[in-house]
């Protein structure tokens, strides 16, 4: 009986606080006015300054002794996703069809290139121009795409892709001249080439760093496959149905995509969703998960169960009455993340080993006309090669980046848990990705050079064949050991990393598309590429300084941005104290208005 009148008197206590607060809802946002009501209920602990544990230079990763009770629960991670193993799969895997849009789309079109300058009247050049254009756009779209789906969600962000993109393929189809051509791919470029940055998000999102190696076999098939599969497509479709057709079969294909993504496709990204456990709103959610909830509240009511009815209509109201708040990420993030100095010098190496790619695929097409008499489609055919050994990395290099990082884990002595997510503060990840990375790099070198050579002396086919398949496992193998590591040292940004990454790349593959041609007229193709492989060797002692001080210069950065986060909560909180000081001002004068007049 006492303790009912505590609690009645309590309740009557805090009683003209949540009053005020309601009152003054409106005017601060959802996270202020929560800590608003946190600041006057508990003003002493609001102004309590929480202790800052120094950096430690060992693992914090270290498993707690036994027996040590809650210190030994709280030293475990909770866990990292609550979806299950097939759904992270089927999520991956829909993440990467997606991804497959943006390198199909700029190799599909290579093969048509003669027949729309002739179709359109203009020159070779002029038509070359939207290639250099398209990459542009490629490496600057995500910057804006890639911060907006780390602060909006997934889900718009793939929406507004996919929707720009059937535009712009539809306004390509229909295009009867050359602006009209050069301005409507520009818009194309800016629906695709977001799409790999929000892949490497979505992993980010759902699989942690002890399992993410198994999941690049399904990241990086359509992405590589692509490449490779497109030419042959584009010169399909260009000798049978017309260079049109290209476009209305991106179309096709890119609405069908979209429909599956709407019905099927959750919000991953966990400041929306959280490991997956948090209800968002409808906007957010599948119609997929809408159908369900609407089949589970008259299946409630058909049962007359009105303790299900009644969990079924809170939880569906809780989740619609949360605002929807959708903001427009930092474009200039992706940038400033190039002057660090880790992810710089990745970034910079990394679009240095992918330029090779570039400028091989570049002048595939050229050279094996000019030296074997290759039509159209056996060029595109002459790129499966590398698709083959792309593949092949694909499914060997994933289960060696997860059997390295064991192998890391247990010299240092720490536990190995697929379904957390383990602090990486001061373990080696870099140490750990890269010495996978490192022989694939010495492989794609010595490959370049030995392809010069072979286009030099007119080698047989089946020497590039085997040059091509030699340079799938290299180039792209060390492509991905690079992805996973960046995804590792930026999880929480891993779309705006993954930006940046796509930016270097497209920036320094559009210069070496430029002047690949150039050089081998110059100096023919054998000394051409080996300036490339001798580049791959100047440069990579980058890696090695990744490698060495890559833990410093995270801690480092840890530390400057807890530094800047400790003084705007410093100003946030001064600033919730003084609009609390103002709401108890306003509750204390209208107690003393209200007594004034019952004494009147």
């Amino acid at each position: 009986m006492d303790h009912s009148v505590a609690a009645k008197d309590a309740e009557e206590h805090e009683k003209p606080e949540r009053v005020d607060l309601e009152t003054d809802s409106d005017t601060l946002d959802d996270d202020e006015e929560e800590e608003l009501s946190a600041v006057i209920r508990v003003d002493s602990e609001a102004s309590t300054p929480m202790p800052v544990e120094p950096a430690s230079e060992e693992p914090v990763m270290s498993p707690a002794p036994a027996g040590s009770g809650d210190t030994a629960s709280e030293a475990v991670p909770p866990r990292y996703s609550t979806f299950s193993l097939w759904e992270k799969r089927l999520i991956v895997l829909g993440a990467a069809l997606s991804a497959f849009f943006s390198p199909l789309t700029a190799q599909i079109y290579f093969p048509a290139l003669n027949a729309i300058a002739d179709d359109l009247h203009v020159s070779l050049s002029k038509i070359n121009l939207t290639v250099t254009t398209y990459m542009v756009f490629q490496g600057v779209t995500p910057m804006f795409v890639g911060g907006f789906a780390d602060s909006a969600g997934r889900r718009p962000a793939y929406v507004f892709c996919f929707v720009v993109y059937i535009a712009a393929n539809i306004g390509l189809a229909l295009s009867k001249n050359y602006v009209s051509l050069l301005v409507v791919r520009m818009i194309q470029s800016a629906g695709s080439a977001s799409t790999v940055a929000l892949c490497q998000a979505v992993v980010a999102d759902c699989v942690t760093s002890a399992e993410r190696g198994q999941y690049i076999g399904i990241t990086v098939l359509p992405i590589v496959l692509a490449p490779s599969l497109g030419p042959v497509l584009g010169g399909i479709l260009s000798q049978y149905l017309g260079w049109r057709s290209i476009f209305w079969f991106l179309t096709i294909i890119a609405g069908i995509t979209l429909v599956l993504m709407l019905l099927f496709f959750p919000e991953t990204c966990r400041r929306i969703v959280g490991d997956g456990s948090i209800r968002p709103h409808k906007a957010y959610r599948t119609l997929w998960q809408l159908l369900k909830d609407r089949r589970r509240r008259r299946k409630a009511r058909k049962s007359g169960n009105e303790l299900d009815l009644q969990r079924t209509n809170t939880s569906s109201s809780r989740a619609s009455r949360k605002k929807l708040k959708v903001q427009f990420g930092n474009p200039f993030t992706a940038l400033i993340l190039l002057f660090e100095k880790e992810l710089g010098l990745l970034l910079a190496y990394s679009a240095i080993v992918f330029a090779g790619f570039y400028a091989i695929a570049t002048t595939m097409p050229s050279q094996f006309s000019r030296l074997y008499g290759f039509d159209d489609l056996k060029v595109g055919l002459m790129y499966l090669p590398m698709a083959g050994g792309s593949v092949v990395a694909a499914f060997i290099i994933g289960p060696s980046i997860n059997r390295n990082y064991r192998r890391h884990a247990r010299r240092l002595g720490l536990p190995v848990d697929k379904t957390r997510q383990m602090n990486l503060s001061n373990f080696p990840v870099e140490r750990c990705r890269l010495e996978v990375g490192l022989p694939l790099l010495a492989l794609a070198a010595v490959v370049i050079i030995a392809w010069g050579w072979a286009l030099e002396y007119n080698a047989p086919v089946a020497v590039p064949c085997v040059l091509l398949f030699l340079m799938g496992v290299g180039m792209i193998g060390f492509n991905n050991t690079t992805n996973v590591l960046i995804v590792d040292i930026y999880p929480g940004r891993a779309g705006s990393a993954t930006a940046a990454n796509n930016l270097t790349r497209c920036l320094v593959g559009a210069v070496a598309t430029a002047v690949i041609l150039p050089m081998i007229n110059a100096m023919g193709p054998g000394w051409a590429f080996t300036l490339i492989g001798l580049l791959y060797v100047v440069f990579s002692p980058s890696l090695w300084l990744i490698m060495k001080y890559g833990v410093r210069w995270r801690r480092e950065l840890r530390e400057k941005e807890e530094r800047k986060k400790h003084k705007r909560e410093e100003a946030r909180q001064k600033k919730l104290e003084r609009r609390a000081s103002q709401a108890a001002g306003e509750v204390s004068s209208s107690a003393n208005d209200e007594t004034e007049g019952k004494s009147e």
